[in-house]
């Protein structure tokens, strides 16, 4: 009598990098209770969705999406549809009466509950809803699929102590939790050990970490603990808060090789008014001492941040002052947003709400300069030579191109030619590390179209190739897209 075949998942993902890492854990999950997962091509037999609530269209887009899998599900008996994440933390039992087909809600504090709850749904055939308002079990001790075989997110903490008044992130993530040094780099020493050499540390605000045990310093301290990670080539993380970024941080990351000279700095405004109605603890001023400090530190450092344009009340006078910031600040790139009215936050509230073609109109001189200074910065490096982790998934032309991508230090995205100076195709896996000249610049990357200059064969190279090697017929490993974590378009990251 043959064994039934095991069940397909799918897991779908909207937001911040905090939500991707979720998915990881989630995909860990499904795979250590037997499923697999689903072909592109095949409809599966669970769909997953990890939700973002940031964004004013969330709510639009999740609905629409469960809409269009309503007649698939009807199609196909036994599939089931889970939404959990930030979304689903909010809406709780709204989702299951707009959308009576899925089977599970669950929230950001029980990813671990999901097996569990999937197979109560299916024997008891109703909705199951699981929201719990606390974290109980830290999601890093949940098993894992990561997406990258060669680069890793390791959270510090998860949940916030700030009350920005745009964001709903705490009343969803909870007060700020801190992981203790030692599981960190226990993770980051086991990750190293399957082939990992890039790990980025993860947290709603990860310079704040070390809050819940009482010291200060402890996130300078755990940068340097990384530094002394055998195997281990490069580290990052986001995101930290312009108000509590100290100068042992900075230290830090100048004294230690293996931190990279790339710092992702929120501004949201550079009006100070602006920043008092947004509850953000600092000033202009304080953020370019900040931008200064970094730059006088590390002269090569990219520095990115995020921007919102139209928050309520805001002038012409203050959308200059914004710009003011973009200019003296140079970002090498900024993910620009138009303010979303988010019900739950004190800023839905408040009068004087921009009007939407004003908004429009702001939003739109703000990138045309955010453009034009990332390109200016991007142009400075034509000529030089970079140190790239060749990366799969990160270039969206490379096979029309024939180029391959890879992040330089600063996690500029660049593009290159595996060539060598005869011209011979050079053999190159995601994960190795080569040197490349830059000879071409755009806005929002960088091209390297001549030889390449060295190859370095790596550890995490070999991890992506066994990873990726055929499988003996009959073995399904359900391997998820492969490719390095790196931060998404459609939403900002939560702090």
């Amino acid at each position: 009598m043959s064994e039934a075949a095991p069940r397909t998942y799918q897991v779908r993902t909207y937001g911040c990098q905090m939500n991707v890492h979720d998915s990881e854990r989630l995909t860990g999950l499904l795979e250590d209770a037997g499923y697999v997962a689903a072909a592109s091509d095949e409809p599966a037999d669970v769909v997953v969705f990890n939700t973002c609530a940031v964004r004013e269209n969330a709510d639009n887009k999740l609905y629409g999406n469960l809409g269009h899998l309503a007649p698939v599900k009807a199609k196909h008996p036994g599939m089931q549809i889970a939404v959990g994440g930030c979304l689903a933390q909010k809406d709780r039992d709204t989702i299951t009466r707009k959308a009576p087909w899925v089977d599970v809600v669950f929230g950001t504090h029980n990813l671990g509950s999901l097996p569990v709850l999937l197979e109560r749904a299916r024997v008891q055939q109703e909705a199951q809803v699981e929201i719990l308002e606390s974290l109980e079990v830290f999601p890093s001790t949940l098993p894992t699929r990561r997406e990258s075989a060669y680069a890793a997110w390791v959270s510090v903490s998860v949940g916030c102590n700030n009350t920005c008044t745009f964001c709903i992130v705490p009343s969803l993530r909870g007060k700020e939790k801190d992981r203790r040094p030692g599981e960190i780099l226990a993770e980051v020493e086991a990750l190293v050990a399957e082939g990992v050499t890039e790990v980025t540390l993860l947290g709603q605000n990860v310079n704040a970490y070390g809050v819940e045990f009482g010291d200060r310093q402890a996130f300078s301290k755990l940068l340097r603990a990384c530094g002394e990670v055998d195997g281990l080539e490069r580290v990052r993380f986001t995101s930290p808060h312009p108000a509590e970024f100290t100068d042992d941080v900075i230290e830090a990351m100048a004294e230690t090789p293996n931190v990279m000279p790339s710092l992702h700095m929120p501004l949201q405004s550079g009006s100070d008014r602006v920043l008092r109605a947004m509850r953000r603890s600092y000033r202009q001023e304080r953020y370019l001492a900040i931008i200064d400090r970094v730059r006088a530190a590390m002269p090569d450092a990219a520095i990115t941040t995020d921007i919102i344009v139209g928050f309520p009340g805001e002038t012409e006078e203050d959308f200059q002052a914004t710009l003011d910031v973009v200019r003296a600040a140079r970002f090498s790139a900024a993910f620009t947003f138009q303010y979303s009215k988010r019900p739950g936050t004190p800023a839905a509230d408040l009068p004087d709400q921009v009007e939407r073609a004003v908004v429009q109109d702001r939003y739109e001189r703000l990138v045309a300069l955010v453009d034009e200074i990332a390109w200016a910065e991007n142009q400075a490096l034509e000529g030089r030579t970079l140190e790239l982790m060749v990366a799969e998934g990160e270039g969206r032309k490379d096979a029309a191109t024939h180029r391959l991508s890879g992040r330089a230090r600063d996690n500029r995205l660049v593009h290159f030619t595996p060539v060598a100076a005869d011209g011979a195709p050079v053999e190159v896996r995601p994960g190795d590390m080569v040197e490349v000249v830059v000879t071409y610049a755009a806005p929002h990357h960088l091209v390297a179209d001549g030889p390449v200059v060295s190859v370095r064969r790596t550890r995490a190279g070999d991890a992506w190739e066994c990873r990726t090697a055929p499988q003996p017929a009959g073995v399904a490993l359900g391997l998820p897209t492969v490719g390095v974590p790196a931060p998404l378009p459609d939403a900002p990251a939560c702090r």
